[in-house]
């Protein structure tokens, strides 16, 4: 592949949750040219209730924060990303997929968000910010999450038991929604 078209914007069609969507990225975003496995599981076994308050935390070029925003038309969805590359693909996608009920934000986690409280928090932990960071977001999600709201996070399964420690820790519950080989989607929910 030349240099050349590598330095192009990329450009792809998906269907999540039965929903078509169209994505641009770049190269140095995570997952460039299709939304990961990961990812895709996690979108696929959120239980969502329309009229929510949602938050992609970490949210990329938005696959997880457009398929929310997507399933829950009258909610409302935040995007959160500390890569302002992200952010600006982010808002661009959420354009490009017709939505007016999402906000995009550049935010180290949860330190530029306005004061809301969600029902439902889902990110894509990445495993190699370390588990500090990962710490920080769990107990940083718990504050913001309304009474029984809920966090989803999508791991690779190498970190499910760190996760599922955590979450009793943090949140007191731990539920495994899904596992694959690669991955494991989990669940806390604020007493």
């Amino acid at each position: 592949m030349a240099v050349g078209s590598l330095s192009r914007e990329v450009e792809f069609q998906t269907e999540l949750r039965g929903i078509p969507l169209t994505f641009y990225t770049t190269w140095g975003l995570f997952s460039p040219k299709t939304v990961d496995a990961g990812t895709h599981l996690l979108i696929e076994h959120l239980d969502l209730q329309d009229g929510e308050t949602c938050l992609d935390l970490g949210c990329g070029y938005g696959a997880i924060g457009i398929t929310l925003a997507k399933c829950v038309p009258t909610g409302t969805v935040y995007m959160v990303d500390k890569d302002f590359v992200a952010v600006d693909y982010a808002r661009k996608n959420a354009k490009q997929n017709g939505l007016q009920n999402c906000h995009v934000l550049l935010s180290n986690g949860f330190s530029h968000l306005p004061d809301v409280q969600f029902d439902l928090i889902a990110s894509n932990l990445p495993a190699n910010v370390g588990r500090e960071l990962l710490k920080i977001f769990l107990v940083d999600a718990k504050k913001h999450l309304k009474p029984n709201g809920r966090l989803y996070v999508v791991t690779i399964s190498g970190l499910r038991e760190f996760i599922k420690r955590n979450f009793k820790a943090v949140f007191g519950n731990y539920r495994k929604v899904k596992q694959r080989q690669t991955h494991t989607v989990a669940m806390a929910t604020r007493a």
